[in-house]
């Protein structure tokens, strides 16, 4: 199969001079939006990853010294399932954040192909896919959030939870 380049597309150097100033501002600001959008990704993944290994630490520390500490196995099983319910609320609301931003994203993009479609040229700016959500990397982060939890949860079902007579 030959593969032909395609020739460049012809992109405006600046919007034409007859655009308002406020379409301007108001294209500026949708960027800035979608860029915040973005980042925000990150900081939620840094918070869950955070808060998840300081209650992984605790419910091992508990399950590795809950006989040093005198503690009831009964309790002990039960504080480790209280962790993992702690753990899951906190992979619930960063994923719910996560999604809301990809809402909030796609309907940033709309905006600005609508507002590009007016003062460049209609065309300029497709709208995004939601068929490419596997090109998302937000797709793979929230896999990653609910594959943990859910092994978080079999595990310790399976190894940890048994294991505390």
């Amino acid at each position: 199969m030959i593969f032909r380049r395609r020739p460049p597309r012809q992109v405006p150097d600046s919007l034409p001079a007859e655009t308002p100033e406020m379409a301007v501002e108001r294209y500026k600001y949708i960027l800035q939006q979608i860029h915040t959008v973005n980042e925000n990704v990150y900081r939620f993944l840094a918070v869950y990853q955070t808060l998840t290994v300081a209650i992984a630490t605790a419910g091992l520390a508990l399950f590795v010294g809950y006989r040093t500490w005198r503690i009831d196995p009964a309790i002990a099983r039960s504080g480790l399932v209280a962790l993992l319910w702690l753990e899951t609320v906190v992979a619930v609301f960063t994923v719910m954040l996560i999604f809301i931003g990809i809402v909030s994203w796609l309907d940033y993009r709309r905006e600005e192909c609508e507002l590009a479609d007016e003062f460049v040229r209609p065309g300029f700016r497709k709208q995004p896919r939601k068929s490419a959500f596997v090109r998302w990397y937000e797709t793979y982060i929230l896999l990653f959030i609910i594959g943990l939890t859910v092994f978080l949860w079999v595990a310790s079902r399976t190894i940890l939870l048994p294991a505390m007579t």
